[in-house]
């Protein structure tokens, strides 16, 4: 564990695929990605579970897919309240109706923050 509650998770979107292997959150939420330093352009997507990775879903905000840009090198911060009730995710590379596939295995960290 990292300072005050933030945890690094790593996913890695493996070479010509576009979807990660799945990663528990457990208590904590998400609050940003850390992109990789090499990144075949597309932006993101994610699937999630509330039951630990029993059954998965699009995330969805209130009216819309959760999508990000992305970019390498960059970090993204994301709202954490929107990520709260999930426990498991998977990054997408590109988004479910127009996935894309890397080039190369890609890590990108998740940057977590344990609810109080």
């Amino acid at each position: 564990m990292g300072a005050i509650g933030i945890t690094p998770v790593s996913v890695t979107i493996a070479n010509g695929t576009s979807l990660s292997a799945a990663a528990p959150l457990g208590d904590s939420v998400l609050t940003g990605i850390a992109m990789p330093a090499a990144w075949d352009a597309a932006g993101l997507s994610f699937q999630v579970s509330a039951d630990g990775g029993a059954t998965w879903g699009e995330m969805q905000s209130i009216s819309a897919v959760v999508s990000v840009t992305a970019a390498l090198g960059q970090y993204i911060a994301l709202d954490p309240a929107i990520w709260r009730g999930i426990n498991m995710i998977k990054v997408r590379s590109g988004t479910a109706a127009a996935p894309v596939a890397q080039t190369a295995d890609r890590v990108l960290t998740l940057v977590t923050k344990r609810m109080i």
